[in-house]
């Protein structure tokens, strides 16, 4: 699956998604905040066979009892991480393979 089917999938779950936004860029809240971080591959005959990206999602929200980061958790392959507040907003992040 490609980085547009995951937006797709965060876009069903909040109107605000945001793939490695610039610092320019004012977010509107509540939102996802999400970047590729890492790839998995897996070889066969020492060739790549299949390659699965992991994204840091994170989920940037004023209300502390949001049920959006419960949502991202249930995704497939989603692990919680951490969680931190700054800045009067609190930040979910996971990891979601995709």
């Amino acid at each position: 699956m490609d980085r547009s089917e995951l937006h797709q999938v965060l876009k069903a779950i909040t109107s605000n998604v945001y793939f490695q936004p610039p610092s320019n860029v004012a977010l509107q809240y509540p939102c996802i905040v999400y970047q590729r971080d890492y790839a998995d591959t897996k070889f066969a005959d020492n060739s790549p066979h299949r390659i699965t990206r992991r994204y840091q999602v994170m989920v940037v929200d004023r209300d502390p009892d949001s049920a959006i980061p419960a949502k991202i958790a249930e995704l497939p392959m989603s692990t919680f991480n951490r969680f931190f507040a700054a800045d009067d907003l609190n930040h979910d992040v996971f990891t979601v393979f995709f």
